[in-house]
């Protein structure tokens, strides 16, 4: 089951970083979901997120932004 949901664009930088490392860092339970490809994903951050902005890591019905506070709580939080 997966604990976290990332919300990534296409061509984002921002979003790279993070996909990055969760990647090198081996962490565990994030579906990732690109809403330049999933309408419904798009149209679920802009619904309860509040915004378009990604990358945006969904956790426990709460919304996290910007790339280097989502890493951070993923260093803390994540499973390995």
């Amino acid at each position: 089951m997966n604990k976290f949901t990332l919300y990534v664009g296409t061509v984002c930088p921002y979003c790279k970083r993070v996909e990055r490392f969760i990647e090198d860092n081996g962490i565990k339970g994030v579906e990732i979901k690109n809403i330049d490809i999933d309408q419904e994903a798009r149209d679920h951050l802009i619904e309860f997120g509040g915004k378009r902005q990604v990358p945006c890591l969904m956790y426990e019905d709460k919304y996290l932004y910007e790339s280097l506070d989502i890493i951070h709580y993923l260093k803390e939080h994540g499973e390995r």
